[in-house]
């Protein structure tokens, strides 16, 4: 009962209160679908951690999409011996890139006074679990090695199974009980997504693609 609880109910729950809350905000409060940048507030020590976060999450999250959206093309990638070696040290590699950069940006909320001031209660949940769940997932990595080959058949078809509404939580329900938290970790982060800044990843400047030119005109006295 209790796996049908974690691995069934909540990640339906979890998504559907993303989507729903997500779509109420951006119809009440336009305004707050942003990413809400402090960089004014202290820059340092914002690039020294959000770029090898950034970097470091955006790729790892990219190989759990590729192997999710293209299994077979995923499983022929990793047959090769040298090319999944390849790809489990990059992705511990790329793992520790964004465990570093999260707990600098950490680092730089707490000891900057004008960046802790501005940072909500929210953001600190926020922080909280992604630092949780970016640990979790360089400490698999270290441990449980060869991810890249066992996620194939264990995240994948289960979450496949949740997206054609026919789970199947035995895939995963064997599975270390570490690994099991970082499954269920990335739907907390996703039933966090509406209430947090996290919903600046939707937000695409798309109407650049037709607004009309921008005409600068320097109301300025030339130099004499």
């Amino acid at each position: 009962m209790l796996d049908t609880v974690l691995f069934v109910a909540f990640p339906y729950v979890a998504v559907t209160i993303a989507i729903l809350m997500g779509i109420f905000r951006y119809f009440s409060d336009r305004f707050s679908y942003s990413s809400l940048s402090s960089q004014f507030l202290e820059n340092r020590k914002l690039f020294w951690g959000s770029v090898p976060w950034h970097y470091g999450v955006i790729l790892v999250l990219g190989a759990h999409l590729a192997a999710l959206v293209f299994p077979t093309w995923w499983g022929d990638l990793i047959a090769d011996q040298i090319r999944l070696y390849v790809l489990e040290v990059t992705g511990l590699a790329l793992a520790l890139m964004a465990v570093v950069g999260l707990a600098l940006l950490v680092l730089r909320r707490v000891t900057s006074p004008r960046a802790f001031a501005v940072t909500s209660p929210m953001d600190w949940l926020l922080l909280t679990a992604l630092l949780a769940q970016v640990g979790l997932g360089f400490w698999i990595a270290l441990v449980y090695r060869w991810g890249s080959d066992w996620y194939l058949h264990t995240a994948v078809p289960w979450m496949y199974s949740l997206a054609i509404f026919e789970p199947q939580i035995h895939y995963v329900t064997a599975l270390p009980w570490v690994v099991k938290l970082h499954m269920l970790g990335g739907f907390v982060i996703v039933l966090l997504f509406p209430f947090t800044r996290l919903v600046h990843l939707v937000t695409f400047p798309i109407t650049y693609l037709w607004r009309p030119l921008q005409v600068v005109i320097w109301n300025r006295r030339p130099a004499r």
